[in-house]
């Protein structure tokens, strides 16, 4: 651990969970010297690992699709490159449908993502009833009208993926400092100049913003608007639960986004809670269980009669139309950003992480990310639709 920051750096990289430990590793891969990731906790402990850990590129948006396919890619890989386990289990992604608008939506999407992604492994493909049932046996068909499934999407650990990429990006030279809050941006002109932090100043030119929920107050330091509200999401891990399949796949029930996938020899569960008022509210409630318990009577009645054997509360970063923030400030230089990715930061990190990269070295990035600049909100709004 680093008790102190340097005086210099080239790069400030402010947040240190996956999107602020991938940039800092893709950075400094690239040759990038005097790399500097500031950490005001401990690296991983925003909302990276209170993360499901899903990982997937089935979307409703072609940049998404993209950002998501490319971070699958990089998570098989990852025990190689950058070099850590991160207990990845490729289970597949399963939607349950219940309407005939959902059904729709997902066919086009299905074709959207394999059409963008042809060869890229086991395509994303419409399923009956009874094979999402056969998939996921805890599931109840009724209601259900059709469901979506995409075998190379599956969940993978968080802690774990964090670790690997700030192992390598300091074996690669560049520092990450922990317990370490910024304070403040101070620019000559439009030209950042100096990061002060409650361990001291650093020196520096450029500023990438990693800072999850968090970064609107960033933003607002170098006068650069980030529309990132805070939202508070819980989770609860099951008892263990008789007769799972050990390939159960991450299953949704997209009309009430009551979500699962296996967590040892129990379920780790999750839902959104439309009653949750943004804020930095990080402390367990048990105001949406409730309405779990009745998601699940509807879609997973056997799981009732399991006990709970923990949980936690984490923080999404939401944007007003639910897509991610990603792109370079116009008005002061060199103010970078990765931000606001409504829950999908974890699985898109090691994608962003090559993105960010690329537009710091000035090179063209695998994907336009245009369409993800901060300044869309004064134009025209274009919200992802697979959003849990």
């Amino acid at each position: 651990m680093v008790a102190e920051v340097p005086g210099f750096a080239d790069v400030v990289i402010v947040g240190g969970g996956v999107m602020g430990t991938s940039i800092a590793f893709h950075l400094a891969e690239a040759g990038v010297r005097d790399v500097v990731l500031l950490e005001m906790n401990e690296l991983g402990s925003g909302s990276t690992c209170k993360a499901a850990g899903g990982v997937r590129a089935n979307f409703s948006d072609e940049v998404n699709i993209a950002l998501g396919a490319r971070s699958l890619e990089a998570f098989a890989r990852f025990g190689e490159r950058p070099g850590q386990e991160i207990d990845l289990h490729r289970v597949g992604y399963l939607f349950l449908l219940d309407s005939a608008e959902q059904v729709e939506h997902f066919r086009e999407s299905t074709a959207l993502q394999n059409k963008l992604q042809p060869g890229s492994g086991l395509p994303t493909r419409m399923v009956s009833i009874e094979e999402a049932v056969s998939l996921a046996p805890v599931v109840a068909a009724d209601g259900l009208v059709g469901a979506c499934f995409s075998p190379s999407a599956g969940h993978c650990t968080p802690e774990s993926v964090v670790l690997g990429y700030a192992s390598a990006a300091r074996r690669l030279g560049a520092r990450l400092v922990t317990g370490c809050e910024v304070l403040g941006i101070d620019a000559v002109g439009n030209q950042i100049s100096v990061v002060r932090t409650s361990l001291g100043d650093v020196r520096a030119g450029t500023v990438i913003c990693a800072a999850g929920a968090w970064s609107a107050q960033l933003g607002d330091m170098v006068g650069v608007e980030l529309p990132v509200v805070p939202l508070r999401r819980q989770i609860v891990v099951t008892e263990a639960v008789p007769g799972l399949p050990p390939d159960l796949p991450m299953t949704i029930d997209f009309g009430t986004t009551f979500y699962f996938h296996r967590e040892g020899p129990g379920l780790l569960v999750g839902m959104s809670d439309p009653d949750e008022q943004p804020g930095f509210h990080l402390n367990r409630t048990d105001a949406w269980i409730p309405r779990l318990t009745e998601a699940m009577a509807q879609r997973a009645p056997s799981l009732l009669d399991i006990g709970l054997t923990g949980g936690w509360a984490g923080l999404y970063e939401v944007t007003p139309d639910h897509n991610a923030l990603i792109g370079e400030a116009d008005g002061v230089s060199r103010f970078l950003y990765a931000t606001g990715f409504s829950g999908h930061g974890f699985l898109q990190g090691p994608a962003v992480g090559e993105v960010i990269r690329d537009l710091y070295l000035g090179r063209e990035p695998f994907v336009d990310i245009t369409p993800l600049s901060a300044d869309r909100f004064l134009s025209t709004v274009r919200p992802e639709r697979n959003i849990v």
